[in-house]
């Protein structure tokens, strides 16, 4: 069996609109951390959404060698654990039992001895022990958009697809979601595919990076190895530098808007 995810000539888009067309990437193995990249409206959360299974798609989307077109859509919210921008709502219910509704919907096999332990490693994974009796209601923009993230992760799915996880978050709580994401990819049981802004998360804790454009996969590989000037300028129309800081991780220095060229191969 081959383990992982692999897209086909994937298609996806809106009525009279696609975004994409004929998308192809390579299997992504178990254990990989993927930043999605790409300048606004390229299709980040539009793939996320059409791999979930929540947009009607043309060609194919296997993990682990399963079409997921195929599967129930129980066994298909087992597998994969969707994240979107959206926050979860401000609702009377308190964080834990948010929780354990989503475990109820995917994980109805699972003991209450079960459950309540893997919220628990989760709650205290991502620092949230202090939130488990709040109400959503009483949660602000950014603890909400965490507790969402902890109803995907204690799902424990197969295949993470994140999109904007970090978004309504400051700086702590940006690292903390990386690296509760890191950790548990790096088990070696699921892998994440996280749609991102911001370039220098993606060098720093991402495995691969697939930079989308022009509705298609504009380049894939190491993060390092694929944010150069020549790529940025073609996706983003900007002109840029990477350079290396105090500690030797790389960083994305942009130094002015130009125009795209269009012609990245």
């Amino acid at each position: 069996m081959s383990e992982g995810l692999e897209l086909r000539r994937l298609s996806a888009g809106y009525p009279r609109r696609p975004v994409l067309e004929g998308l192809d990437l390579e299997r992504i193995a178990p254990g990989t951390l993927v930043a999605l990249v790409g300048p606004n409206a390229v299709g980040k959360s539009t793939l996320l959404k059409a791999i979930a299974g929540l947009r009607p798609v043309r060609g194919q989307v296997l993990l682990d060698g399963t079409d997921l077109a195929t599967l129930t859509p129980r066994e298909r919210l087992r597998r994969v654990g969707y994240l979107p921008q959206a926050l979860p709502q401000a609702t009377s219910l308190v964080a834990y039992e948010a929780m354990l509704s989503a475990l109820r919907a995917s994980r109805a096999d699972w003991s209450t001895a079960q459950a309540e332990a893997a919220i628990a490693r989760v709650f205290a994974t991502l620092g949230l022990d202090a939130l488990a009796l709040r109400p959503l209601g009483e949660l602000s923009g950014g603890q909400r958009q965490m507790i969402g993230l902890a109803q995907v992760l204690v799902r424990a799915p197969r295949l993470l697809l994140l999109d904007e996880p970090t978004s309504a978050l400051d700086l702590r709580w940006q690292l903390q979601v990386l690296q509760a994401v890191r950790a548990q990819v790096a088990e070696g049981r699921t892998l994440a595919v996280i749609a991102v802004h911001d370039l220098n998360l993606a060098l720093r804790f991402c495995d691969r990076i697939v930079v989308l454009g022009q509705g298609r996969v504009l380049a894939a590989g190491h993060p390092a190895e694929v944010l150069t000037p020549a790529l940025l300028q073609a996706a983003y129309g900007v002109r840029a530098r990477v350079e290396r800081c105090s500690l030797g991780h790389p960083l994305v220095l942009a130094d002015e808007a130009i125009s795209p060229t269009h012609d990245f191969p």
